[in-house]
């Protein structure tokens, strides 16, 4: 009788259980519905054009490719527009003449070389960000009918490759005849083209059956020990799938003996700064294997500039070499930034003691280049641009404190299990030679408390809007000096005002502005920075970067940022910036050192607003540290204090500007519901000159 009791008191607690965890549940989804409304219901960044996909991913030289686009706010868009001039895109058209929607016939001129190309999208909001286009050599093929199960394998030819796109919660095959002992490359292209896809590629027996798994890669070297059919599986490494997923699957057969090929690929933001300038395509010699240990430390020479390989897994590469106290040199190495997953660590130690008895002393020790300015971290809140440009890479001061014969030893710090003879590197030790590298991307900035987006800011600039570049300098060997930001090939109705990095800071601005009159308009762009080295004149140009992907939330996504080669921009005269701000007289302001600036400003507002204040801040020249301001959003004046003897101004002309977050009530189209829009608003770039105070 206990017993029955117990259990029955245990089932009504279960129940009451099972009911209190419905009830949390009910409450979670409906504060989660809640979160989701409001999350949709105010947006981050107005619309911007993105260009998503294309259906085939490339196409081969010499061929004409009909390509189905879908894109973010790219209604209308009437052309596609190509990196090279080898590619040339028209708008498809049916039997009736009619032009079909989101439908381009895409020509590859048969001298175009194979390689990644970037597409863009013409739209009426302006130029789209945008996706990698392939143009290879081999037959191009479209995966068109289901093919996720054994039975409906769909056939593909050697040396041929397949557009394709991964299927949700499942694996699609393929298969092909081999001939035993000739040997089969099986290449997945995704993430290095800008696909959402982690693939797992497999090749199995006639029957599916596994024989070689690739989970960490994407490339398959396989030898066939039988003649006939061989099945190629693949799918996402969590089952993910749909239309961001896409891949193109080669199969090529190359000689026994030949070297694996490299694939092209998108570029990391941190490649921007390699190669340094002047440096030799190729490596003035090749590391000498064994070099594993001290008994067979290859000698080299300073300075040197080698090349070698993180081959086979764990591998350990010893170099000696004979320097003397007081000498400088720099070390760097490229590893990551030639596009390997690979993590380089350097010891250097100085050897003494008698032969066969060495005494090792540590002199250095090198791993990461740290990025020029601290990227966004997976905090709750946005605390820095979502874009690295550091490196797992090396670039170190090595200070030779005794002579003699120094050992430097090279690993992958995390090499123990990548058995990948494509792994290679790049040992440069040279004397002091000071440059910059130049990198830049839409400013990003926390426009409310939590904000995890990550978007693509293509330069499609509304009239009356001004939009940041945030530009950061990687400095090399010692350079400190200040660089200057220049953007030519601006457009009628368009300035652009580069905001300075100064010397020893590794942070700028580019101001560009289209004037409310600015004509429509689409052109392509040189940035680059400008400096004195060792009273040379310097120019070096900056790497654009954006995201492969928009991602509203980093909770849900990990956002894909890469660079670019080509820097258009495009002026759209259907809308308007919500909110211009700019000084009442664009002429210089002068001031007094130690005195206080007032700037008069007139603000241009185009829609409503939520709140009637607008804080702002201000960056450029050290004017970061004045405090925030407020603006009325119902006036059209307003006026900034700053205070120079706070921020100790010294003599000189200085260029900034202010910012701030505004919620706009942004209709999608004339017709709808205003929704509330988080915006970045950006003044003009404002000049003023610091005096130093008149003696008598």
């Amino acid at each position: 009788m206990l017993l029955k009791n117990r259990s029955k008191n245990q089932l009504s607690f279960c129940k009451s259980w099972w009911t209190a965890l419905a009830m949390v549940l009910s409450l979670l989804t409906f504060l989660f519905v809640i979160q989701v409304e409001n999350a949709n219901a105010q947006a981050v960044c107005l619309p911007l054009p993105r260009l998503l996909t294309t259906m085939p991913m490339g196409g081969a030289a010499g061929s004409d490719v009909e390509i189905l686009v879908t894109g973010e706010h790219v209604d209308n868009a009437t052309s596609l527009l190509f990196s090279s001039p080898d590619l040339v895109a028209k708008p498809k058209v049916d039997g009736n003449g009619n032009v079909e929607p989101s439908r381009f016939t895409v020509t590859i001129a048969k001298e175009c070389k194979p390689g990644l190309y970037e597409a863009r999208l013409g739209s009426p909001l302006g130029v789209s960000s945008s996706r990698m286009f392939s143009v290879d050599s081999l037959q191009e093929l479209t995966q068109t009918t289901p093919n996720t199960m054994l039975a409906s394998a769909m056939a593909i030819q050697v040396n041929t490759i397949t557009n394709s796109i991964a299927t949700a919660k499942s694996v699609d095959y393929y298969f092909f005849e081999a001939i035993k002992g000739h040997r089969y490359i099986i290449h997945c292209s995704s993430r290095g083209i800008d696909s959402k896809l982690e693939p797992v590629v497999i090749i199995g027996d006639s029957e599916g059956r596994d024989i070689m798994v690739e989970r960490r890669g994407d490339v398959l070297d396989y030898v066939a020990t039988v003649d006939g059919k061989h099945v190629i599986k693949v799918h996402e490494l969590t089952f993910k799938g749909g239309p961001a997923y896409f891949y193109r699957l080669s199969l090529q057969e190359i000689a026994l003996n030949a070297t694996l090929p490299q694939f092209a690929s998108t570029k990391t933001v941190s490649s921007f700064s390699w190669p340094p300038v002047g440096l030799a395509s190729q490596a003035l010699r090749v590391e000498s294997e064994p070099n594993n240990n001290a008994a067979v430390a290859e000698k080299i020479e300073l300075p040197c500039d080698l090349s070698g390989a993180f081959f086979p897994a764990a591998d350990v590469d010893s170099f000696e070499f004979t320097a003397s106290k007081g000498e400088t040199w720099w070390v760097e190495i490229a590893s990551e930034r030639l596009g390997r997953p690979t993590d380089p660590s350097i010891l250097v130690q100085h050897v003494g003691g008698e032969p066969g008895k060495d005494v090792l002393t540590d002199v250095a020790e090198f791993s990461d280049i740290a990025s020029p300015v601290k990227p966004s971290t997976n905090g709750y809140a946005y605390d820095g641009p979502p874009y690295d440009g550091g490196s797992t890479d090396i670039l170190g001061k090595l200070e030779i404190k005794q002579d003699g014969v120094h050992r430097l030893q090279l690993t992958d710090l995390f090499g123990g299990t990548r058995n990948d003879a494509r792994n290679i590197y790049r040992l440069i030790i040279r004397k002091a030679m000071p440059d910059f590298a130049l990198a830049a991307w839409g400013l990003h900035m926390e426009l409310r408390n939590g904000d995890r987006n990550a978007l693509s800011k293509p330069l499609a600039l509304r009239a009356g809007a001004t939009v940041a570049l945030e530009v950061v300098a990687l400095r090399r060997d010692g350079f400190e000096g200040e660089i200057e930001l220049r953007l030519d090939g601006l457009p009628d109705g368009v300035t652009a005002q580069g905001l300075k990095i100064p010397s020893g800071s590794s942070r700028g601005m580019m101001l560009i502005t289209a004037h409310p009159e600015a004509p429509t308009c689409l052109v392509n762009l040189t940035f680059a920075g400008s400096s004195v080295i060792d009273q040379a004149p310097t120019i070096r140009p900056v790497h654009m970067a954006e995201m492969a992907w928009p991602i509203p939330d980093a909770w849900n996504d990990v956002p894909s940022p890469r660079l670019v080669g080509s820097i258009p921009l495009s002026v759209t005269s259907i809308e308007s910036a919500p909110l211009s701000i700019a000084m009442k007289d664009a002429s210089v302001i002068e001031a007094t050192v130690g005195g206080k600036l007032t700037i008069p400003l007139i603000q241009t507002k185009r829609c409503e607003f939520s709140g009637t204040v607008l804080q702002m801040k201000a960056f450029g020249d050290g004017f970061d540290r004045i405090p925030p301001f407020n603006l009325s959003l119902d006036s059209a004046n307003s006026e900034a204090i700053i205070d120079l003897a706070a921020l100790k101004t010294t003599p000189g002309e200085y260029r900034f500007a202010f910012y701030g977050g505004a919620v706009a009530k942004y209709r999608l189209k004339p017709d709808s519901a205003p929704q509330d829009t988080v915006e970045i608003v950006v003044s003009e770039p404002i000049t003023i000159r610091v005096k130093p105070v008149e003696t008598k």
